[in-house]
């Protein structure tokens, strides 16, 4: 008798995946195992388990990530500054390789044979799901629902569900206004009303940032204290890293900062607009480059600034686990060991304005910088400084004038 093919569903209770699940139990007569992960998205999990134990799942899996999400996924990706294409702060994308990686885990524990995910076959998700698990595991089985069923419209599944005696939200029932991502990181909104680039998004859809017109006409004063690159308390208060995430969205939702309207250049070769809000981790890059602008040395600097738009490319297309991204991250962890002190930002209106930063580490010298009268500084040198790096400027001038 032939073993019963054991799957691992990234499951997260609403109706793509639960259809998922009922399809995975006819189409392949398989025992699924369910895996559910607490990213900070903010919808209570619960009623997932519950699902899932209607459908006769037996091993249920349901995690709180949210520190192991920040520590090591999120705060590696900000040492490097990261945004894909200049705005984006990759909020989906750095969650996919921790919930994939798990999967794998989790199909090790309970000997399962494959793993399944609810990406469609047009977006990013699905590449960046599979890469993580055949960097993984490069023998598991792969099942892509949406590339294999024909339930292609919102309307089949429903029936389906309908069919299944699947439990489906009344708000379900009508064509949903967009597709919503969330975790402790950002929320993003995507498609349908949104999918024409020149139309508004609604002020209403917005969920953890009021508009910059509706934030209060006074300015709000944040200090964000870091430790070898990585922020460790707000406003003196520290905090664990999901704890600084969580009080940066806070105070950013309430001022109205970090929403961004983006048309972004899919890896599968689709233009998708997308609209974001990010209001922690916008103040949190705000602050990071105002201490690294006074304990980085230029080298490092603009080194880290070059090599920042491939690491940002790299995860947005999924390569988190590639070696290629692991050597990126040593480079940029290795200029992190004196990006320690404090950076003082003004919450306005949508906007985090810097308006101090300091270090025991600081390689800002006053002495050199003023325009007063010191002793440190030689003016003549500079002559011969510029003279030298004048001197190709120069060749080709003449060369142009003698031709």
């Amino acid at each position: 008798m032939a073993k019963k093919l054991k799957v691992v569903l990234a499951y997260s209770g609403g109706l793509d995946t639960s259809v998922i699940l009922k399809w995975l139990q006819d189409k392949y007569d398989a025992e699924v195992v369910t895996f559910t992960a607490d990213l900070g998205q903010g919808e209570e999990l619960e009623p997932a388990r519950k699902k899932a134990e209607m459908f006769g799942v037996k091993d249920i899996f349901i995690e709180d990530l949210r520190e192991d999400f920040v520590r090591d996924y999120v705060f590696p990706m900000f040492r490097a500054n990261a945004l894909y294409e200049g705005l984006y702060l990759l909020g989906t994308s750095i969650a996919r390789p921790l919930i994939a990686k798990r999967q794998i885990e989790i199909a090790a524990k309970t000997g399962a044979d494959a793993v399944a995910h609810g990406a469609t076959g047009k977006g990013n998700d699905q590449v960046r799901f599979e890469l993580t698990y055949l960097a993984l595991n490069p023998e598991i089985k792969i099942i892509a629902p949406w590339r294999e069923w024909d339930l292609l419209s919102r309307q089949k599944l429903i029936a389906y569900a309908e069919q299944h005696q699947i439990p489906v939200a009344k708000d379900k029932y009508g064509e949903a206004p967009y597709s919503i991502d969330a975790n402790l990181l950002h929320t993003s909104f995507e498609g349908k009303a949104l999918e024409d680039p020149w139309v508004a998004p609604d002020d209403s859809m917005f969920l953890r940032s009021v508009s910059p017109e509706q934030a209060p006409d006074k300015a709000e004063e944040v200090t964000v204290e870091f430790e070898r690159g990585d922020p460790v308390a707000v406003n003196g208060q520290r905090l664990s890293p999901a704890g600084v995430l969580t009080k940066l969205n806070e105070l950013g939702g309430k001022h109205g900062i970090g929403r961004l309207d983006l048309v972004e250049n899919r890896f599968v070769g689709i233009k998708s607009r997308g609209i974001y809000e990010t209001p922690g981790g916008t103040i949190w890059l705000a602050a990071r480059r105002a201490l690294e602008s006074i304990t980085l040395d230029r080298g490092a600097a603009h080194l880290k600034d070059e090599l920042m738009p491939r690491y940002a490319e790299l995860i947005y297309n999924g390569f988190w686990f590639a070696p290629e991204r692991l050597a990126l991250q040593a480079a940029i962890d290795s200029t992190q060991g004196n990006v320690t002190g404090t950076a003082r930002l003004k919450l306005y209106k949508g906007n985090a304005i810097v308006t101090g930063r300091k270090s025991a580490f600081s390689l800002y010298s006053q002495a050199l910088a003023t325009f007063e009268e010191g002793a440190t500084y030689d003016h003549n040198d500079a002559a011969g400084f510029i003279r030298l790096n004048a001197l190709r400027l120069r060749t080709l001038a003449r060369l142009a004038k003698k031709n």
